[in-house]
């Protein structure tokens, strides 16, 4: 028998019942309803004893998926006071950050304990996987925003997943991109997970793009790469990258992030791209609150909302997710490192269903589906909410929470509420 534990006293999306559940090796073997017996669903092997394993009371608490964190900046989070966007916009945004590099305002030590920071922060939310993008080019010869934050993820070792895009500085392509191309060589050696870039910001995107490719092949890695932030119809460089793809037959996974040109598409271009990607087996990760604060400067009349239409690519067989992207940084002052605050602006920005808002920001989305059957077998990692269904939840994101990692809870906060009268009682 291996380790055992056991998550007492909780509720299920859609289940009547409060429930126990018993993991083994991280994984669900039994759920039984309280008391516990007899055995609702569960393995052909599950004993139906905990023995000397864990037992986790979480009080009658929603269950859901623990949470994924798809898109984030964690070299940049938490600079919003120390570096200005002066313009507000994405360029703004770039201007000031590049500016504070050549201004030696980032050392790897702050980096590392800002990084450190927002991940605590992720795990109290209920994160538990977290891929962020990791600023690589000329601009850091050295290399101390990707040595910083995989110093910040040795931390969190085995409480948080944690992906390293590398997120090369524009030009990649051309004559000018020599020593970019050259410090995305390196970062492959040093160890990254993911070959990220930004087409629509390169004077040649096309030929951007055929060098990712390649590179991801040779390199056995898959690829992320920021697409289209611009409301400019003209600027479709997800079209070309889905051509690409598919003229290659390549093998390896695509995401492309943000898409934010697609929602100022007619509804048939987007449905006819949105053939293209799910043919490419592209997915797209919308960023509601960065785009939502980039976006629309220039448009003070009927300001639109830039966000990648979710919803129709979903509809249409395209995988997608969505990510919190920055967060109190050059490129958005706001955020909480919560993504039940990315899935709320979906459903208000966005229009999907509360339940399709949290797929896009869940590790496991099997919880949502047939509890009671397709929970048995999965991974045991789990946010736990004072809420009574999943609406509330995003709606009202509680802060009384358990982060549960492989069947045991890896954080905590509780919510203590407390009316103070303004005025006592007269005397008599």
């Amino acid at each position: 028998m291996g380790q055992r534990s056991r998550l007492t006293s909780v509720r299920l999306p859609g289940v009547a019942n409060v429930v126990d559940i018993d993991v083994e090796n991280g994984r669900v073997v039994e759920i039984r309803p309280i008391p516990s017996e007899p055995v609702l669903f569960g393995t052909d092997n599950a004993s139906g004893h905990v023995g000397d394993g864990h037992v986790e009371d979480l009080g009658e608490l929603l269950l859901l998926p623990s949470l994924r964190e798809h898109h984030a900046h964690l070299d940049k989070v938490l600079t919003a006071d120390a570096i200005a966007n002066r313009t507000g916009d994405l360029m703004g945004a770039i201007e000031a950050w590049i500016g504070a590099e050549k201004r030696g305002m980032l050392n790897p030590e702050e980096m590392q304990i800002r990084a450190e920071s927002a991940l605590e922060r992720m795990l109290y939310s209920g994160v538990t996987s977290v891929r962020t993008h990791v600023n690589i080019g000329e601009n850091d010869p050295e290399f101390r925003n990707l040595r910083a934050v995989r110093a910040a993820r040795e931390r969190f070792h085995g409480l948080v997943d944690i992906e390293l895009v590398a997120l090369v500085q524009s030009p990649l392509a051309g004559t000018d991109g020599r020593a970019n191309r050259r410090a995305l060589d390196t970062a492959i050696e040093l160890g990254i997970d993911l070959i990220g870039g930004c087409p629509h910001l390169e004077a040649q995107p096309r030929e951007m793009i055929s060098h990712v490719l390649d590179l991801a092949e040779e390199a056995n890695l898959d690829i992320d790469l920021h697409v289209d932030e611009s409301l400019d119809p003209e600027m479709l460089t997800i079209e070309m990258l889905a051509e690409e793809a598919v003229s290659r037959g390549i093998h390896r996974k695509i995401t492309a992030s943000h898409c934010v040109s697609l929602s100022v598409q007619t509804k048939e271009r987007q449905e006819s791209i949105a053939s293209l990607l799910r043919e490419a087996r592209i997915g797209v990760v919308g960023l509601p609150q960065t785009n939502l604060f980039l976006q629309g400067w220039d448009h003070p009349q009927s300001m639109p909302r830039g966000i990648a239409p979710v919803k129709v690519l979903s509809e249409h067989g395209v995988s997608v997710a969505a990510g919190g992207d920055n967060v109190q940084d050059p490129f958005n002052p706001m955020g909480r490192f919560d993504p039940l605050e990315t899935a709320a602006l979906l459903v208000v920005a966005s229009h999907m269903d509360p339940s399709e808002a949290l797929r896009a920001v869940s590790t496991d989305s099997r919880l949502l589906e047939d509890p009671l059957r397709d929970l048995i077998g999965a991974p045991a990692d789990f946010l736990a909410i004072d809420a009574t269904n999943i609406r509330e939840a995003l709606a009202s994101a509680s802060a009384s929470r358990r982060t549960v990692k492989g069947g045991r809870v890896v954080a905590m906060t509780t919510l203590e509420k407390r009316m103070v009268p303004l005025h006592s009682d007269p005397p008599n």
